[in-house]
């Protein structure tokens, strides 16, 4: 409700997320991990589970997980990514670290299996061993019926979750693509290289 879009279309599967409100978009299979996770005071895990999971699966016609099989689902998810299932009972973020946020989004993203998760900056706030699990778990959920844009600033994510595509922004536009390799290039020589080839192409 913060924001308002003053020019432009943003078009997922045919239909403009612009005119939907955020529930609307969930439903169609959208799911955004922030940077900075937001606390939900008074909202168990659970909970939010709960109902979030049973709103997109009556979207896709499908009925609600049983409440012991989605708690035992969420307990098994929590203890993997997060080393305790007492994380279902907490609430949503409340207290937790910058790196148990992290997991935590990849925990909802994995229950609620979305078409296209947006993941903003995954891999900031984790060590090295919260890093392998998380790419491990994005890893897991990769099909062909679901897409991934990933955004992040550094390369380490990167050894353990191989993209398709690699596109590099500056000043708010797409300046180069490629793949894989651009990613690794762009370790080794930093961004200036492709800021003097966008300058030079631009002269």
């Amino acid at each position: 409700p913060r924001y308002e879009v003053y020019s432009g279309e943003i078009y997922f599967l045919g239909e403009n997320l612009l005119e939907m409100d955020p529930e609307e978009r969930a439903r169609k299979g959208l799911f955004l991990a922030f940077q900075h996770p937001y606390e939900l005071q008074g909202v168990s895990l659970v909970e939010f589970m709960r109902v979030a999971s049973a709103e997109i699966r009556e979207a896709r016609g499908l009925k609600p997980y049983p409440a012991l099989e989605l708690l035992n689902k969420l307990k098994a998810l929590s203890r993997d990514l997060l080393g305790s299932d007492e994380y279902v009972t907490r609430n949503v973020n409340e207290g937790f670290s910058g790196g148990e946020r992290k997991k935590n989004e990849i925990l909802q993203m994995i229950v609620l299996e979305p078409v296209l998760a947006v993941l903003d900056e995954p891999d900031s706030g984790l060590d090295v061993d919260a890093l392998r699990k998380v790419a491990s778990a994005i890893d897991k959920l990769r099909s062909p019926e679901r897409s991934f844009l990933l955004i992040t600033h550094y390369y380490r994510i990167l050894d353990h979750v191989e993209p398709d595509f690699v596109h590099v922004l500056y000043d708010g536009k797409i300046v180069t693509s490629g793949d894989a390799s651009l990613a690794r290039e762009i370790e080794l020589k930093g961004y200036d290289f492709l800021v003097v080839q966008k300058s030079e192409v631009a002269n």
